[in-house]
């Protein structure tokens, strides 16, 4: 018996999502905080992960956590779904709109697993391709909206892996003129500090994800989805009963009582940024992108497969975007310590004058 004649069509004609298992020194190629839990915090931490009862379920539904992020967010109760990760949010968000025949925009290039969770749930996906500046081609995706009008939009903000956030004029305009759901996915809000949170009033197809993986627990996966209380509603109905694990509850209340910490370490990460910036910048042949998240997206005039491979070789890992096309080319690093960002560039600007 061939058990792929069993697999959907949409299914088999998809890649796994790659993650990359290559040894390293210098891991930044997941935007990740470089940054453990702050040593005079672990102690608290270890001991509150000790209390968990682990004989018992976890709390359905994330209830009290959702209604104190609530509270931290200034919205309702009612208005705040948890998820494990991100990547559950889309999930539990797409089956709730998917029908047959129903589509899916997003720009691209952007975050893939918008892309792989809809075609695995059977959308059709219209990508629509960025502007030469990398913001939104508004009149493309405007057409798409009457031709064709999306069940569901997805706008990282700010994007990744341009690490730009969109004009938020088109933004305003999508949201307007969609009959769908528009997500503005705000993952690396604690580097960008900007949000839609205060428009969700003026738009009843808002939907804002946020999530604690790029701030410092990216291992307990915590996303959090924001919008109508009508909506949260249903998506309660497709949402798995224990959906975020107790740990990660515990986990996630930990960063609401210490998240002074937390944003300190995200001030940090910004003023290394700069740096790291400038420091890309004044390499022959290296052109950085301007950036609002916690990664920077660069070019080369240089084989990219042989600078990544140069850089793997020395233990060095970030990410190889180069394809044809609007991303030849390009590489995204994501910002380490001071210490990591100066051991990258030099082992990049020696690569590049061999």
């Amino acid at each position: 018996m061939d058990v792929r004649a069993l697999i959907r069509e949409e299914v088999l004609a998809q890649a796994a999502y790659p993650v990359v298992t290559t040894p390293y020194r210098i891991k930044l190629d997941a935007n990740e905080n470089p940054l453990a839990i702050p040593q005079e915090l672990r102690e608290r931490f270890a001991a509150l992960l000790d209390s968990v009862p682990l004989n018992r379920y976890p709390e359905a539904g994330s209830v009290t956590l959702a209604s104190r992020f609530a509270e931290r967010f200034g919205v309702g109760a009612d208005q705040v779904l948890m998820g494990n990760g991100s990547d559950d949010l889309i999930q539990i968000l797409a089956q709730a709109l998917a029908r047959p025949g129903a589509s899916v925009m997003i720009p691209v290039p952007t975050f893939v697993m918008y892309r792989i969770i809809a075609l695995n749930l059977g959308f059709r996906v219209a990508a629509v391709p960025l502007d030469k500046d990398f913001d939104l081609d508004l009149p493309a995706m405007q057409e798409q909206m009457a031709t064709h009008p999306p069940a569901l939009t997805f706008l990282a903000w700010p994007n990744n892996p341009t690490g730009n956030c969109f004009s938020r004029e088109r933004i305003e305009a999508i949201l307007k003129g969609a009959s769908g759901i528009v997500v503005v996915d705000e993952a690396y809000f604690h580097f960008a500090e900007k949000t839609f949170l205060t428009d969700l009033d003026r738009h009843e197809n808002l939907v804002i994800f946020r999530t604690l993986s790029k701030v410092g627990l990216a291992a307990m996966r915590i996303g959090l989805l924001i919008g109508p209380p009508a909506l949260i509603h249903e998506l309660h109905k497709v949402r798995l009963p224990y959906n975020l694990n107790a740990l990660s509850q515990a986990a996630a209340g930990f960063y609401l009582d210490e998240e002074a910490a937390f944003l300190k370490q995200a001030a940090e990460i910004r003023r290394w940024r700069g740096e790291l910036f400038l420091a890309l910048d004044a390499l022959p042949g290296i052109h950085p992108r301007p950036t609002e998240a916690n990664f920077i997206f660069f070019s080369c005039d240089f084989d990219p497969d042989r600078v990544y491979s140069q850089l793997v070789d020395r233990g060095i890992l970030i990410r190889n975007l180069s394809a044809p096309g609007m991303m030849k080319g390009y590489m995204r690093v994501t910002v380490g310590t001071r210490q990591e960002n100066q051991e990258f560039v030099e082992a990049l600007k020696d690569i590049i004058q061999k």
